[in-house]
């Protein structure tokens, strides 16, 4: 199986040559390139390989401009460390992607994905079409800049930045302003999920959002949980749960 590998970075390729090799023997890295420049030039100058590993970020740009340059006749295995949110429409047959760093067991169940195609086989999109929707999908995120609620018989506008926490009674779903304030939100917390800037806010669990500078104290608890105090003060427990500590204790250390 020969592979084209394009990447910008050494210790990347170096890494992913060395992944390649413990999992499947039969790749052969038949050429790297580092730039959108050199890539076209490549593709157009080389009998074409089985399979490309392309990075997005390139040193001259996003590497989807390779497609509008010259035609790719293989499948290729976007590498990214782009949120892996924004990716998953992009699983489709001949077309797919890995988180960098990139792991050995991700990279072998793309090779052995790859491996099950049809020789010749098209995916079910075209290629341009999965590029141009992946741009789209990768444009800065808007979020929620302020709620409009309900207060003493008005509407008021509440800017994000002064929410402490969301969080839900089982019947409605409430935020706290840092200044002690409380209102209800007409948003699920599945759709507050779309809204929020989740390097701001945190679900810890399926009836809480905490903004990182509302965590004042964090204690242990049973079940491999944890429990959070909270500024300002809220009647009900803020209980990470447990399926979440990891990831949780990687958000509030970043």
């Amino acid at each position: 199986m020969k592979i084209l590998i394009v990447e910008d970075e050494e210790l990347a390729v170096k890494k992913l040559q060395k992944t390649l090799e413990s999992v499947d023997t039969t790749a052969v890295v038949t050429g790297i390139t580092d730039s959108i420049q050199s890539t076209v030039e490549w593709l157009q100058q080389n009998p074409t390989p089985d399979l490309v590993l392309m990075d997005i970020e390139l040193a001259d740009g996003q590497s989807f401009e390779i497609f509008n340059l010259t035609e790719v006749k293989c499948p290729v295995i976007f590498t990214t460390s782009y949120d892996e949110y924004a990716l998953k429409a992009f699983k489709v047959n001949s077309v797919d992607y890995l988180l960098k760093p990139v792991q050995k067991e991700e990279l072998q169940a793309a090779i052995t994905k790859f491996k099950k195609l049809q020789p010749g086989a098209k995916a079910d999109i075209s290629i341009d079409t999965l590029v141009k929707e992946l741009q789209q999908k990768l444009q800065p995120k808007e979020y929620r800049k302020r709620f409009l609620v309900k207060h003493a018989q008005k509407l008021v506008s509440i800017e994000v930045n002064d929410i402490a926490f969301f969080y839900s009674d089982g019947r409605l779903n409430f935020f706290k302003t840092h200044d002690n304030r409380k209102f209800v939100v007409d948003y699920t917390m599945d759709e507050l999920e779309d809204m929020l800037d989740l390097a701001k806010f945190y679900r810890i669990s399926r009836s809480f959002y905490v903004s990182i500078n509302s965590v004042e104290k964090i204690d242990d608890y049973f079940g491999n949980r944890l429990i959070l105090g909270l500024k300002p003060s809220v009647d009900k427990e803020a209980l990470v749960s447990r399926e979440k500590v990891t990831d949780f204790k990687k958000w509030m250390g970043k």
